[in-house]
Order: structure tokens, then C-alpha cells, then sequence
């Protein structure tokens, strides 16, 4: 049976000293988290089933975000409740931007939904047309809408303003709306980008967030959504196995929390790192979009084969993602996650290498 790795951080099937495909902070976990985690082994409180509706998680992030704690609930990652919703919601129809994260699409097709797209273009560097958006909204055709904010793989945000008016169209139009909020913690006004605020007026929205990404927990597998509509959140967590969070995951994210420092210095190495790559990106000839996040779009405009820098950099032992099996992209686009200046100069030399050959 041949199982196909469809996403970034395939470290295991080949040999990679450098994984470039996989937006995790290059800080790895915060100092606290790891105090809690060595509590919990010592403690022996891991021995113990977890607690299946992750009470004292849940209380810990209704009071990050400063909403009720019965409008959160939390799963194996936020790819769990993305199909998670799916299963309770049922759509005959959806909409998603494309390209886009590409579980939204499989959560779809696995209840039957039918999914249309709206491409975003390549002209217009991939920034999403709100207007457009909320026409195709308005339509009436959709049951349900996914949003990626900032958007995978390109990395580039829109406002809440914009969102407001998304949703407002799904509202008038009954459509519900899910927006994906994994990554952005990563942005110096993520809070302003937010639609969290806004929740207690749109019980036909639904946020999502991880700690994968900004706390470097992707192995330890923890994401949640916020709703206000409570029974939505109690349809999809009676539907699901008990125990989908783990104790070290609840225990994890709890500390994690509390890294206020952390998060700033990740901030700022991210943005500092990111335009270190764009510039050193657009010197070695390549189209780089202007993503907010920690990662970088790009495009090869050269006359070389498709994949060919995913390939080459494979025989060196780096691993970056190939984009084309994204929809409305081919295999000439790329995407990296920013790392710190000596792994990032490193990457940077090996291209610059290749182009010379």
C-alpha cells in the first residue's frame, strides 16, 4: 500500500538535514511548555485518561480571547475539527479560494459536499477580491464558505473589516462561514485581523486555531475552534471519539498560553528573517509575493522544468514545498517557512549554487 505524503514536513521517507516545507517556529517549543510537560511525566498525570472536554484548556483560552469558555472546543489538531464540521454541518455545496489549505477540500469531498472554487489570481498577486467574494456569497448557491486568513501558501491577510463583510454576506445569504486563523498569531495586528471579537454577533461563524505552528507543537497534534453557536460546538464534539485530545497536548497548551515573551520574539525574528528571504529570494531572479506569515510564496519565472528546485534541493538534503499540487498552481510555485539567519543563509547559498550550475 503506497501512502501519499500530500503536505510539507516529510522528513521520513528520505533523507533531509534542512525541512523548509513545514511552517513551524523555528524557536521550537517555549521553555514552559517544557516545564509542564516534564510535570506531567513526573506526576505521573499522563497514566490518566485526559479529559475529554479539555475543561481547564478551554478555560485557559476563553480567557486568552476573552470569550466564554462553552464556545470553545478543541481537537487533534485544527485539520480534526475542520473535518469535524464538515460531518456535522452535512453541505450539499461550499465555496473555498484556491489556492488554499488543502483539508478544507478533503473534509468536503469525504461527507459528499460539492465544492466550487474561487481562483485567485495570479495577476492580481493572489490577493483575494472580497468583492467578488461576496457576490459569489450572495448567489445563495452555498451552504458553506472557507476562509484561510492569512491564506496557505501564499501568506497574505486580509482585514476584519473585509471578513465583517463576508460574513455579513453569509448571513443574508445562510451561509455559514469558517475561517482559519492558524497562523495568525505570526502577524504584528493579528489581533486587529481577528473576526474572535465579533463571534458573539455571528453565531454563523466559526474560527479556528492551532498551536502547531507559533508554539512548534505539530507533533503533539492540538487546535481548537471558537463558536457561539454552542450547539453546533456540542453536535461536533458528541460525534467524534472521546479522548481526542491527549494529556501532554492539554498540559502543553495551557503553559503555552502564558508565553507572552515568546510570542514577541517570534514576532520579530519572523518579520526580520522574512524579509531577509524575500530580498535574497528576489536577487536569485525569483517572483516572491508579499506574505504576512511565517512563510514565503514564491514563483520560478525562469524556463526550467517544474519541481526542479524542490528536486535539487532534495539531493542536497533540503526539503521545501512544491506547490503544484495546489489548485490554480503548477509546479514552477514554491513555499518556505522562515528560519533563523544561519539555516536561512544556508538555503540561500544552496540556491544561489544551483543557479549557477
Amino acid at each position: 500500500m503506497k501512502l501519499e505524503y500530500e503536505h510539507g514536513g516529510d522528513i521520513y521517507s528520505r533523507p533531509v538535514a534542512l525541512d523548509y516545507s513545514a511552517n513551524i517556529n523555528p524557536l521550537g517549543l517555549p521553555e514552559g511548555v517544557k516545564k509542564a510537560l516534564l510535570q506531567g511525566l513526573e506526576e505521573g498525570v499522563f497514566s490518566v485518561y485526559p479529559d475529554s472536554r479539555c475543561s481547564g484548556l478551554r478555560g485557559a483560552l476563553g480567557a486568552y480571547y476573552q470569550v466564554p469558555a462553552d464556545w470553545i472546543l478543541c481537537g487533534n489538531g485544527a485539520a480534526d475539527l475542520i473535518f469535524g464540521l464538515a460531518e456535522a454541518l452535512r453541505p450539499g455545496r461550499a465555496l473555498l479560494p484556491a489556492p488554499t489549505f488543502l483539508e478544507y477540500g478533503k473534509a468536503l469531498e469525504r461527507v459528499g459536499c460539492r465544492t466550487d472554487s474561487m481562483f485567485l489570481k495570479e495577476e492580481e498577486g493572489f490577493v483575494p477580491n472580497m468583492g467578488e467574494f461576496c457576490r459569489r456569497i450572495e448567489s445563495g448557491a452555498y451552504d458553506l464558505v472557507f476562509f484561510c486568513n492569512p491564506n496557505n501558501p501564499t501568506g497574505i491577510s486580509v482585514s476584519r473589516e473585509e471578513l465583517l463583510r463576508a460574513a455579513r454576506a453569509c448571513e443574508r445569504a445562510g451561509t455559514f462561514l469558517a475561517v482559519d486563523e492558524c497562523f495568525l498569531e505570526f502577524l504584528e495586528d493579528g489581533k486587529e485581523r481577528s473576526l474572535i471579537p465579533s463571534l458573539g454577533d455571528l453565531p454563523g461563524v466559526m474560527v479556528f486555531g492551532a498551536f502547531t505552528k507559533m508554539y512548534a507543537m505539530a507533533g503533539l497534534r492540538l487546535g481548537y475552534c471558537l463558536c457561539s453557536e454552542e450547539a453546533l460546538l456540542e453536535k461536533m464534539f458528541r460525534q467524534r471519539q472521546p479522548w481526542a485530545v491527549s494529556g501532554p497536548a492539554q498540559a502543553a497548551g495551557t503553559a503555552a498560553l502564558q508565553e507572552k515573551e515568546y510570542r514577541r520574539k517570534s514576532r520579530r525574528l519572523i518579520g526580520r528573517e522574512r524579509e531577509y528571504l524575500a530580498g535574497a529570494l528576489k536577487g536569485l531572479g525569483f517572483r516572491v509575493y508579499p506574505s504576512q506569515a511565517n512563510y514565503l510564496f514564491f514563483k520560478d519565472e525562469g524556463k526550467r522544468p517544474e519541481r526542479w528546485l524542490y528536486e535539487a534541493l532534495l539531493s542536497r538534503g533540503i526539503l521545501i514545498r512544491s506547490c503544484g499540487n495546489y489548485p490554480g498552481l503548477d509546479g514552477s510555485f514554491y513555499r518556505i517557512c522562515v528560519k533563523g539567519r544561519e539555516e536561512n543563509e544556508r538555503l540561500i547559498r544552496e540556491i544561489g549554487r544551483l543557479g549557477a550550475e
